[in-house]
């Protein structure tokens, strides 16, 4: 080391992770990926505690994420004095009061989307966020779609005017995995665990990519929805031979009026025949186009109307894993896989707490994904047109 060069120790961040179903696990490996992908920065990660109310999954976890200790209570995980940062992979129903406890515990709160289980609880959420970054605490919510490299280069190139004036948005998320009439009533076909159907599930990612894609360019100021539930009773998980009925939504879809006179249209299923894990979206200007593929995730297509007639016609931008420094490996050049975008956000939030950077998307990003939701559902209620924002 140079003399008088003074090498500043990184901080240990401690996680405690709530909840180790599939996105328990999902995020845990991220948690111990960042190191090796990010050249250990921006800080020391412990992974603490997790917790789940099953207590097998509870010692899975700890056994195969190699936790320090595992818990089937929460608040257990989080008043830990070495957890700093709480993640909450949990149904939404829960979510609350997970947060609340985290918060006035002083705790970094990473949680899964959406957000609350209704708008009314993510408004009374955003605004205890808002308190407690006055003291220094961030909060973000799991919107893994901002960040892969095809998505995050359509922002730039939106923001950077390549639309010019807006036309249209359209976009969808489909999913095959309820068109099986047999498939029992789990948790995400409850009204009372996840606070609606495919709109909640599904329409989080579309909803949050849009707003986020057009923010300072437009905004909804009206929707008009529709939903439908084709598989009206399906089979209880304890007896299969008894059924109950469904209560949410198997396809949603809307249409959106934007502030400058542009029209959207926004469609999700779980009932797709033949898709697997289909978001894509188009956005159409003036002056260009810009359209993304979730099954293609290597790959942005733009279309640029401002060069010369013989030029036009869409094209094909490579992105695979260009994420910014420090992000080291894999190289850029190899393709992308769906794990990669939940490291980078996770990443993003260390990063935030780490240089007190603003952690993104917040839960006011989440109140707004909340109120489309809302909105969309009062609609389809009505039958009417609904305008935004609602009233209070």
């Amino acid at each position: 080391m140079r003399r008088g060069v003074r090498k500043v120790a990184k901080p240990t961040i401690g996680i405690g992770v709530v909840g180790f179903g599939l996105m328990g696990r999902v995020h845990t490996y991220a948690w111990r990926a960042i190191p090796l992908l990010y050249g250990g920065e921006p800080c020391h990660i412990r992974l603490v505690a997790v917790c789940d109310v099953n207590e097998q999954a509870a010692e899975a976890g700890r056994e195969q994420g190699d936790f320090f200790f595992r818990t089937t209570d929460y608040r257990e995980l989080v008043h830990h004095p070495e957890v700093q940062v709480v993640d909450i992979c949990v149904p939404n129903r829960w979510h609350g009061e997970i947060i609340r406890e985290a918060l006035r515990a002083g705790k970094h709160v990473y949680c899964e989307k959406p957000l609350a289980y209704d708008y009314d609880e993510a408004k009374e959420l955003a605004t205890l966020a808002r308190q407690a970054a006055a003291k220094g605490i961030k909060t973000q919510v799991v919107s893994e779609y901002r960040f892969f490299p095809a998505t995050m280069k359509a922002k730039e190139l939106a923001q950077n005017g390549f639309l010019g004036r807006l036309f249209h948005f359209r976009g969808c998320y489909l999913h095959s995995g309820y068109v099986d009439p047999n498939r029992p009533l789990e948790w995400r076909l409850r009204k009372e665990i996840i606070g609606g159907g495919v709109l909640v599930d599904l329409g989080p990612h579309l909803l949050d990519l849009m707003l986020w894609l057009l923010d300072g360019i437009d905004e909804p100021v009206a929707v008009c929805g529709m939903t439908e539930t084709f598989v009206k009773e399906r089979p209880l998980p304890e007896d299969p031979t008894k059924k109950a009925p469904v209560e949410v939504d198997d396809a949603a879809s809307a249409l959106i009026r934007f502030r400058s006179g542009a029209l959207g249209y926004v469609e999700f299923s779980r009932v797709a025949t033949g898709t697997e894990d289909e978001l894509r979206f188009e956005i159409h200007g003036d002056k260009g186009a810009i359209g993304f593929n979730l099954m293609e995730p290597n790959w942005l297509w733009v279309f640029d109307r401002t060069q010369p007639p013989s030029e036009w016609g869409f094209k094909k931008l490579s992105t695979v894993q260009k994420y910014p420094p420090p992000a080291a490996y894999p190289s850029p050049k190899f393709t992308l896989g769906w794990m990669r975008s939940h490291v980078h956000a996770q990443f993003s939030f260390l990063d935030a707490i780490v240089h007190d950077k603003p952690a993104k998307p917040d839960f006011d990003d989440a109140l707004k994904v909340h109120q489309l939701i809302a909105a969309i559902y009062q609609s389809a209620q009505t039958q009417t047109w609904v305008s935004l924002p609602l009233t209070p």
